[in-house]
């Protein structure tokens, strides 16, 4: 039972260590908490700074489920206790008690601590949230997918219904967190991802431009990894040449038809009539 308090303790207090608004104070963003979706989560950041923002916060916050279910581990807890303590690490994340009780939606603090307690499990739920973001480009859509089936992958692979409720109690938690999403869903008002490229794509595609040039070495190729603005400037200056020398053409051949049309100028004739006296 000690056991299971202290590491309960360990998982909620490594929970309450908000990466997001660490992160955003230390390199000068605006409080997740109070600008973009007012969520101090990864997403948010992720609209807020950059890239580079965003993968540092995730990273972070799946590091706080990680951490408190290895030592769980490494104590050689129950698995029903790891489980508890991958639990309260969510709660910590979500209501961290360093920072007012306003934390994040726990997404990537639950998939690092499924990472930790079973890696398959971890990672069917991280390739869930992937497939739905890369089709439906909607977080808050792909974190409610991947994180429901979580309890339902963990009957399927390990099969002891002792680690489900405190799974399915964190299911929960992660709907509630995103009761705002499901009415903007519903309205259509929910933000989407903004990829250049998405996964797939990426996968699929092999540089048609390149295969161009090689094919048709020497001549001009629109490159089709650019955005559409670009396209368009690209595809007009082809054409530009072309168009001038239509217009030439076309000057040439209105001025043979001027000239063919104007009348010849002929100077009249004058006769000379001698009076006769």
């Amino acid at each position: 039972m000690a056991l299971f308090i202290f590491l309960i303790l360990v998982g909620y207090l490594m929970g309450s260590i908000n990466s997001a608004i660490i992160v955003c104070r230390t390199f000068g963003l605006p409080d997740p908490r109070e600008e973009g979706s007012k969520n101090p989560g990864a997403t948010n950041v992720l609209r807020l700074g950059g890239k580079q923002y965003g993968i540092m916060v995730m990273v972070f916050d799946a590091l706080k489920g990680i951490l408190p279910v290895i030592l769980a581990k490494l104590l050689s807890a129950e698995p029903v206790t790891v489980a508890f303590t991958a639990l309260a690490a969510v709660v910590g994340h979500m209501y961290p008690v360093f920072f007012h009780f306003r934390g994040g939606k726990g997404v990537a603090t639950t998939i690092g601590a499924l990472l930790a307690f079973h890696f398959v499990i971890g990672v069917m739920v991280a390739a869930t949230w992937l497939l739905v973001a890369n089709f439906w480009r909607y977080s808050s859509l792909a974190s409610i997918a991947s994180i429901s089936l979580a309890p339902f992958y963990s009957l399927i692979l390990v099969g002891n219904l002792n680690i489900f409720p405190p799974l399915f109690m964190i299911t929960i938690l992660v709907l509630y967190k995103h009761r705002d999403n499901f009415n903007r869903l519903i309205d259509g008002k929910e933000p989407k991802i903004k990829f250049k490229h998405s996964v797939i794509e990426e996968i699929m595609e092999a540089s048609p431009a390149t295969s161009a040039e090689q094919e048709f070495p020497g001549k001009e190729v629109i490159d089709t990894n650019i955005d559409e603005t670009e396209k368009t400037e690209q595809a007009e200056a082809v054409k530009k040449p072309k168009a001038k020398k239509a217009t030439t053409k076309a000057k040439k051949t209105a001025s043979k038809e001027e000239t063919t049309k104007k009348p010849r100028s002929t100077k009249p004739k004058t006769k000379t009539v001698k009076e006769k006296e």
